[in-house]
């Protein structure tokens, strides 16, 4: 089968299309031929060897697919050749950027006839994402006020769309370009603002009347996650899912006593622990997406064979939404 590995960690450059011999599933595993593959930052901290786990060389990055059962495992049970499903792989043996792949049948969740591979490959990893990050640790309340950065890529629109499907009151989005800040706006963002200017969380506390938001979505670190600690309401939650920029961000934990503020890590991996947590949220993310309540924004689909130009495109932020490999 056609794949796309990397032998040393380093640039785009280092995603070679190879060869490998097609996996076989264990017991309780299945075999996707692959329709959908989502393209992830993960994916590109795995390259540059900079991923929260490490990442053994050589390796096939990619956790996001969607596609067809052609094979099932001794004892799997639920799950039949020719069935349409979506999962995450685990995020020590990924293998997603390829033709065909094995997953367990735990974490395969049945793709809705009105919904398509790419829609569904967009859903696991930031789907699931924005949906706890708001929910199960940002504990998001009716008619909170919600600030959301990058409110135009993966996460965020889906975070800005969720918001709004959860109750909150006021949602503000960021983006560094007025054709991004337009997108959130269209997605359901209360107001915009542009984190690239100096001072911008002044803006989100005049949107707020001073008193600041209730939860905060944060995934950029460095200035961009102290700046935000400005944007608290007391009792104000933020997340922390990401560190963008390469900075690791310095703070005084004794800081956040005053207005009973607190700082949330937020892994997905960590999540997928909890079976019932994570397929009953999917299901729920494929059902909004099904009956047109959550938009996708597909930024584009490629061959798979143009994954390092894919990955160029996304760290260089020069795309809007989702993007899709296909094999």
């Amino acid at each position: 089968m056609k794949a796309i590995q990397l032998s040393q960690y380093g640039g785009p450059e280092v995603l070679k299309l190879v060869e490998l011999d097609k996996p076989a599933p264990k017991e309780n595993e299945v075999l996707l031929e692959i329709k959908a593959i989502g393209v992830n930052y993960a994916d590109t901290a795995r390259r540059e060897g900079q991923y929260v786990i490490p990442t053994p060389l050589p390796f096939v990055p990619g956790a996001e697919v969607a596609g067809i059962v052609t094979a099932v495992g001794e004892q799997v049970t639920k799950t039949k050749v020719g069935d349409k499903v979506v999962t995450l792989l685990s995020s020590k043996r990924a293998t997603g950027y390829a033709e065909y792949t094995v997953a367990h049948e735990s974490g395969l969740i049945p793709v809705p006839e009105n919904v398509s591979f790419e829609q569904a490959c967009a859903l696991p990893l930031q789907g699931l994402s924005a949906y706890h990050i708001l929910k199960t640790m940002g504990r998001l309340e009716k008619d909170e006020t919600v600030l959301i950065h990058a409110a135009a890529g993966g996460v965020g629109s889906l975070a800005v769309q969720l918001a709004k499907h959860f109750g909150a009151g006021n949602i503000i989005a960021t983006a560094s370009t007025e054709e991004k800040r337009t997108v959130a706006k269209q997605l359901g963002a209360d107001v915009t603002v542009n984190y690239t200017e100096e001072n911008w969380y002044e803006n989100v506390l005049e949107a707020t009347e001073g008193k600041g938001v209730d939860v905060a979505l944060e995934m950029a670190g460095g200035r961009i996650f102290n700046d935000t600690l400005l944007c608290l309401a007391p009792f104000g939650r933020v997340v922390i899912y990401g560190v963008a920029s390469g900075e690791q961000s310095r703070f005084y934990p004794s800081s956040l006593m005053a207005k009973n503020q607190s700082v949330i890590g937020f892994f997905l991996p960590q999540m997928m622990r909890k079976p019932a947590l994570f397929q009953q949220s999917l299901v729920e993310l494929l059902q909004l997406v099904g009956t047109g309540k959550l938009k996708l924004t597909i930024g584009g689909t490629y061959p798979l064979e143009e994954a390092s130009q894919v990955h160029e495109m996304l760290q260089g932020r020069k795309t809007i939404g989702k993007l899709i490999l296909q094999p």
